[in-house]
């Protein structure tokens, strides 16, 4: 784990299995991996967004360090406030897995199928929190390789999520009656008058 410490200057937690810890260089943000690969599919270019890491079953990206605490006000804006999402987020004083350094991933994958391993490795050499989703950075990502802005990050994460919910039917409010989510839902909206 001394490739975490030397090169890229982030702390780590001792002990089986290592853990980085959240809250200092950067924050995690956490969602299933069909809606984490579904919304990575959105932003292509490595530039866009920082280290993405897969544990299990979950997507972690990493994302500016405070930002698991802006979170909740940060969905409510974006008014997905009130609805059930699986979008968690890792910050101060808590920790992820630490996956395997990159050259040596598939060994770690072939001894443990359940190690973390990066999707999108951190680049030593590179200032890594640059490159992560913060609040002051907004909009698309352009040529030039700036980062996306962590309201279009979660907004897409968010929406990722929901699809998921929607698809699988795991959801605990019932379908709203609008013409929309009847659309949605595949069936025909009757008419008023009928």
């Amino acid at each position: 784990m001394g490739w975490y410490e030397q090169e890229l200057g982030w702390p780590v937690t001792p002990g089986p299995p290592p853990g980085l810890v959240t809250g200092v260089r950067f924050d995690a943000l956490e969602v299933p991996a069909t809606a984490g690969f579904a919304m990575l599919s959105r932003f292509s270019k490595p530039d866009e967004l920082g280290p993405v890491a897969l544990d299990g079953h979950r997507i972690r990206l990493l994302v500016a360090a405070g930002s698991a605490e802006e979170l909740p006000g940060l969905l409510e804006w974006l008014e997905w406030g009130g609805i059930p999402l699986d979008l968690t987020a890792l910050g101060a004083g808590q920790r992820m897995r630490a996956p395997a350094h990159p050259e040596w991933a598939r060994r770690e994958a072939a001894y443990d199928r359940s190690a973390p391993v990066w999707l999108r490795p951190p680049r030593p050499g590179f200032d890594v929190e640059s490159t992560v989703p913060a609040l002051c950075v907004t909009g698309e990502a352009d040529g030039d390789g700036t980062p996306i802005g962590l309201p279009a990050l979660v907004a897409a994460l968010a929406t990722a999520c929901h699809r998921i919910t929607l698809r699988t039917g795991r959801q605990d409010q019932p379908w709203a009656f609008s013409y929309a989510s009847r659309m949605v839902a595949g069936t025909r909206p009757r008419s008023l008058t009928s």
